[in-house]
Order: C-alpha cells, then structure tokens, then sequence
C-alpha cells in the first residue's frame, strides 16, 4: 500500500468525536428535542466507544465490514456513525420511505454484517424478507432495548484503530427517481473536505451553530449537515422526523439560528398557525437544497428577517458544491438574485460545457455543470459502467444538471438532461417550466413531467398545488407572454399533493405513473 496521501493511515481520521472531546469535552453536542436528552462532547464520545466495543468485541466486526442501519433521526444513529469512525466499519442507511421490496433488494446488495434499526420501524424490517438467521440484526430506540442491553455491556476505554482518508465510511443510496437506486460510495476524505468546505463557506460560525437537522439520515444531506457541525464544535438538534409543529417550537426550545431544507419544508411550516405565534427570534438563516426554491415559499420567512439562501449539491461530486452566500456587510433583501445557487465553494471547481462536445457554453448559455474537487466520491457499489459514464473523459464529474452563468459569475440551475422533454423536436425543461408555473401568486408548488404522445413524440402535463381546481383555464392563460408557446403545458391539473422522493425532490416518475394509470388505465 502507498504510506503517503490518502493511503496513510492516521489516528485522528474517522474519531471525529474523540478529537472534538479533547477540545470541548463539555460543550453540548447533540440534543434530542422529542425527549429533551442532551449530550456533551465527552457523553457522545463515550457513547461512541461503547458502541465501537461492541462492533469489536461482541459482533466481531473488521474493517470494511458493513452495517446496515434503518432508523429515523435519533442520536443512537450518529453514535453508531461515529463509533464506526473508530473502527473502520461502513454505516449504508436504507431508506425506510422506500417499499419493503425495494430495501430487501438493496440490503441483498449492500451484503452487510449486520442490520441495526430504530424500534419505532419494527413493522418495516419485519416486511423486509430478509432471513433472520442470515443476517444478524441489532434494535435500539426504547429503554432495555437490546442495544441499550448490549451497550450497558461494554466499557468507555479508548478505542480507535488507524484509517486512511481513501478507506470508506458510508454506502449512500441515490434517491431512486428515475429506477434502481444507485449506491455511491462515500469516503473518509469526501466526508473531511466537505466539512473544510463548509466550515470556510460559514466563516467560522460552525462553531457557534446550533443547527435543527432535518434532512434524513439515509440521504448523504442528513449526513451533509451534521458532521460539519461536530467538526467545528458546535450543537446539533435532532428531531426524530419531520413534523411543522414540532420544528416551530423546537426553534424557540433550544435557540436554533440555523436550519437546511427543502421547498416543501418551508412551505409546510408557513402554513401552520403556530408560525404566526412563535417568536423565530433566534432563527439568522435557512438554507434550501435538494431542487430549486421558489422566492414565493422563501417570503414568509424574509418577512420574519430570517434569510434564506439556496445551495447546490451532488453525492457523487460533493456532496455541497455551491450555495448563494451573503456578502461582507450585504443586507438580505439586497442580495443577488435568489434564484442563483450562488458560486463554488472555495475547492470546487466547475465548468459549463455542451455534453456531447465538452464545449464551453457562453454566458447565459444553458448547459450541462460539470465539477472536480478534493470531495468526489469515489464511485457506485459493484457498478463499474454507471461509474464511468459519471466522469467525463478529461476527468470532471458529470451533474446531469443544467446550469447557466450570468455576468456576474452567480450560477442557476435550469433543470436536468434527464427532465428534458422532446415535443416535436423542440426541448422542453421541466424544471423550466415549473419556474415559471410557480410565479404564478396563487401556486405554491409545481411538478412538470412528459408523456408520450403520437403526435408530437411526447408532450409536457404539469400538476400544481394552491390554485382552485378548476383554475386550469385562467392558468394556461396566464403562461402567454411568459413562456414560449411550445413549452407550454399540454394539460394542467390542481391535485392536492405533490408526490416527493424520500430526498424531498419532486418525483417526477411516481407522478407520471399516477398520471397513466388514471388515464390510461395502468399503463406504463
């Protein structure tokens, strides 16, 4: 093996929580809001330990072993993280929002050591027809929980074994919009220089963070959005899962002046009546990922003087890229067009390029973004031709994504080679389309998908949330003047829901399949 670079094992790669208890052993770290338990940077490592002990002692784990965790957001789970941070083991989140089917076969593939899961999922596991005696499995979550029995077993000494930043630390499914999930494998490395990215995007303030997590921990975003937190020392609030209620008041409860989401988050909390009635007062910032953000689902909260900003990210190149950042003494409401992603981290770079030439588009110009930093993954699980068709030949990482570049350098998203629809050789931009769709005052979401059709070889349908229903008419009206004619939706409908992926990112495949089988009897 190679003694230099990423190949050289040292003591201090993975023991995120060792290494933050030598600095701060009593500052808070982690907070569970459900039950108001709270650990400082010497309890959290101390729960680490016990569970590195019972990887190693008990379950016989070695390094490179997986194990396999499906769990909400509890605090167990980022013990288990961190304690497979001492000991070489690889944590794959499964996605419970994903059908029993669908993780049986991903767990097949991901080949763990051992499952270890959240009580409050039993009913999931159960359905998931994996055979007991074939893969060992591990419950916590409730008081005398067999973890917990386990953990009461095992002893706070210190434990940590030497790894490499090119050794692995997570197998991160995609979120499975458009088929089989891939699953990217995620480095030590990837995970540092994330952290680094963040933490100098954030100028220090990291350390000062007390920042509610609501993305998921089976998405890289839950992952994405805590480390960086006990990278720098600051305090993390973790509620178990999404509810609007439950978020308002914990932002009050425990002082939050930061959180991530996505668009459907920020509308969901503006629609409670407890948004009107608790103080938001410690709230500084919300950062949008996941899809682009509407300024529409951003407003009541630059009326309350919380900013908003959007970012940009991708497992695979990131997973944080870009985010629309405020400038040096910039008031809010002055800042750059908040459509924008903003600009690059500092060790990110990017270009916009035709896909097929690789030439670079002019400014203004839509084409695909392409990346390279110090944090690309380091490729899909047992799926070598997926891999290489993610890297151009000249070695950037292919988004997928469609981006343009103004004059000033700031960077938007238009939408993805993927969500382009053909109609008469025209192309058509969902993403586009649905931009526009939710200028309009009355929608509060857009969901732009295509269909086949005979004539024209496929034809845009867009599903809308907010408007009354049988406001279609006055709708495709409005698109005159606002979007050139042939993007214009085919057929728009009001339906009460947008269906979303377990990322929180519009489903455009579930929705064209509800679509066809309401029309079409089934068909797909």
């Amino acid at each position: 093996m190679d003694s230099t670079g990423d190949q050289r094992p040292m003591n201090w790669v993975g023991d995120w929580s060792g290494r933050r208890r030598t600095l701060t052993p009593t500052r808070t770290a982690l907070v569970d809001p459900a039950t108001d338990q709270r650990l400082t940077y010497r309890e959290l490592d101390d729960r680490a330990r016990r569970w590195a002990h019972w990887m190693v002692d008990e379950a016989g784990l070695t390094p490179g072993q997986v194990v396999a965790l499906i769990t909400r957001n509890r605090l167990e789970a980022i013990e288990l993280f961190l304690a497979a941070g001492k000991t070489g083991v690889v944590i794959a989140p499964v996605s419970h929002r994903l059908t029993s089917s669908e993780a049986g076969e991903l767990i097949q593939r991901l080949a763990p050591a051992w499952l270890v899961f959240d009580d409050a999922l039993d009913d999931f596991v159960d359905a998931l027809g994996v055979d007991d005696a074939a893969l060992a499995r591990l419950r916590f979550g409730a008081p005398g929980s067999p973890a917990e029995q386990a953990l009461a077993r095992q002893t706070t000494a210190p434990i940590n074994r030497a790894l490499a930043l090119a050794d692995p630390c997570l197998l991160v499914h995609t979120g499975g919009s458009t088929g089989l999930p891939k699953i990217c494998r995620i480095s030590h490395r990837q995970m540092l220089w994330n952290a680094i990215e963040l933490l100098l995007a954030a100028d220090g303030a990291l350390a000062k963070r007390r920042e509610l997590v609501l993305f998921p921990l089976f998405h890289i975003g839950g992952w994405n959005t805590l480390i960086p937190i006990l990278y720098a020392g600051g305090c993390a609030v973790v509620p178990p899962a999404f509810d609007p209620d439950a978020v308002l008041s914990a932002i009050d409860a425990y002082g939050i002046n930061h959180l991530g989401a996505v668009e459907a988050m920020l509308q969901a909390l503006a629609a409670r009546p407890a948004f009107a009635t608790h103080s938001l007062q410690s709230l500084e910032a919300i950062t949008t990922a996941g899809a682009p953000c509407a300024e529409a689902s951003m407003a009541p909260f630059l009326a309350r003087g919380i900013s908003v900003r959007q970012s940009y990210g991708l497992t695979e190149a990131g997973p944080s890229n870009f985010i629309n950042a405020a400038q040096p003494g910039e008031a809010d409401e002055a800042a750059v067009d908040r459509a924008s992603v903003g600009t690059s981290f500092f060790h990110t770079d990017y270009r916009i390029v035709e896909p097929a030439s690789l030439r670079p588009v002019a400014v203004d110009e839509p084409g695909e973004l392409q990346m390279r930093s110090p944090h690309d993954f380091d490729g899909y699980l047992d799926d070598p031709a997926r891999t290489a068709e993610r890297w151009s030949e000249d070695g950037w990482i292919r988004s997928g994504d469609i981006a343009r570049e103004d004059d000033t350098g700031r960077v938007f998203i238009v939408g993805r080679l993927d969500n382009v629809i053909v109609s008469g050789g025209e192309n058509i931009a969902a993403e586009e389309v649905e931009t526009v769709l939710r200028g309009h005052p009355d929608v509060t979401g857009a969901l732009v998908f295509g269909i086949t059709d005979a004539h024209w070889g496929a034809r845009p349908v867009a599903w809308l949330t907010g408007p009354a229903h049988d406001a279609s008419a006055a709708l495709s009206a409005w698109l005159e003047g606002r979007l050139a004619r042939f993007k214009h939706p085919a057929v728009i409908e009001v339906v009460d829901s947008l269906p979303l992926t377990g990322a929180g990112k519009p489903d455009r495949r579930e929705a064209r399949r509800l679509y066809e089988q309401t029309y079409h009897g089934g068909s797909s």
